[in-house]
């Protein structure tokens, strides 16, 4: 990935940014199961949270540049923690489609308030008999005057318990893509209810199942017209895949020099770790997947940067890095050995996180099968 001066300097007032405020309290928010909300209004004050976003709103315009945001999950990864990056960044999947689909009246109630950090939106569209097949969602949004009423229940919905605002695919029309449209459901509708879920890993990001009671929510909020929901939909895939290989990429590296480090300090039968030639080997297997995939991912965004949109190369981006993930996090457990087993080490929570990045944003192969279609394979 090309970085100018402007891109260095941003990414060190993001790693200042991350030893100040979030690995003196990551372990805290880990054992809580939530980071404190103060974070989004200092991290928005830190110009981290507008990035690529209209001025007017509170954003901070980068133009078609993917790599200041990419800059900044790369560098939050060094906290070791997937769930930071999700929880403090899920405004990075609700968003777009307010912005690219919504009215300015829309846009103006719900962007400057998440933009300073000081509400929280989130992405409902997963339910619990649906998974990755989108087109087949049976949340329904039934017009009645001036309001939309919902009904039924969504699922694995990042930052659930607390969002403020909801990005909501529902179904508004007959079966199929061409029925789904998007509605900004407000966090204190009545009617609405949710169930914290708990986790293998990402536990300092809240995840909930959302049911939707006979909510009504003003016709005003449809974000777009009727019917462009799946489109919205489809368009904020390609760039929560791109984030998502960025963090697989940003975890296995932390995870790396974790390993490095124990390799270097940690003495066994008189000697260092790194003394042993199977370590050795092991830490540069480590240190060639690694620096494979963020040249891969590097290449992708450069292109995406460039304006393109290729949909088969980012899913494949997605399974590469996720896959390489799952590999270096586990020789950095096995390198730390017993240390490895302790919550006290970022690798053992990453080891845990691995999973995730591999089924969120479309499961692997899921990816791998609309790689080949594009592809015509």
């Amino acid at each position: 990935m090309i970085e100018s001066e402007e891109h260095r300097a941003f990414r060190e007032q993001v790693r200042r940014f991350v030893e100040r405020e979030v690995a003196p309290n990551i372990d805290a928010w880990e054992a809580a199961e939530e980071i404190d909300r103060d974070l989004y209004r200092k991290a928005a004050q830190a110009g981290l949270l507008g990035i690529g976003y209209p001025e007017e709103y509170g954003g901070i315009n980068v133009g078609n540049d993917p790599r200041y945001a990419l800059i900044a999950t790369d560098e939050q990864c060094r906290a070791g923690s997937g769930g930071l990056v999700a929880s403090l960044y899920s405004l990075g999947i609700a968003l777009p489609p307010v912005v690219a689909l919504g009215s300015a009246e829309l846009k103006q109630r719900v962007l400057p308030d998440v933009l300073a950090g000081e509400k929280i939106a989130a992405l409902a569209i997963t339910e619990p008999g649906g998974g990755s097949d989108v087109a087949n969602l049976r949340t329904t949004a039934v017009r009645d005057g001036g309001d939309y009423v919902i009904n039924g229940s969504k699922t694995f919905i990042t930052s659930g318990m607390r969002a403020d605002w909801i990005t909501t695919a529902v179904r508004t029309g007959g079966d199929g893509m061409q029925g789904i449209s998007l509605i900004a459901v407000p966090g204190d509708t009545p009617g609405l209810s949710r169930t914290k879920l708990k986790k293998m890993g990402w536990w300092c990001s809240d995840t909930a199942t959302l049911y939707f009671d006979n909510c009504r929510v003003p016709a005003d909020n449809l974000i777009g017209p009727e019917g462009a929901g799946f489109m919205g939909i489809m368009r904020n895939f390609n760039n929560e895949r791109l984030a998502l290989a960025a963090q697989a990429v940003g975890l296995a590296q932390c995870a790396l020099d974790e390993a490095q480090d124990w390799a270097q300090q940690r003495k066994t039968f008189g000697k260092r770790l790194a003394d042993h030639q199977v370590v050795r080997h092991k830490l540069v297997d480590m240190r060639m997947q690694v620096d494979a995939a963020r040249a891969y991912l590097g290449s992708i965004t450069d292109r995406v940067a460039d304006g393109e949109a290729p949909i088969p190369e980012l899913c494949m981006l997605k399974v590469f890095c996720t896959d390489m993930l799952e590999r270096v996090a586990g020789e950095a457990v096995q390198i730390l050995g017993g240390m490895g087993y302790m919550r006290e080490t970022k690798s053992e929570r990453i080891f845990r996180e691995t999973k995730v990045l591999s089924i969120g944003g479309g499961a692997s192969e899921i990816m791998k099968d609309l790689a080949a279609r594009q592809l015509g394979i």
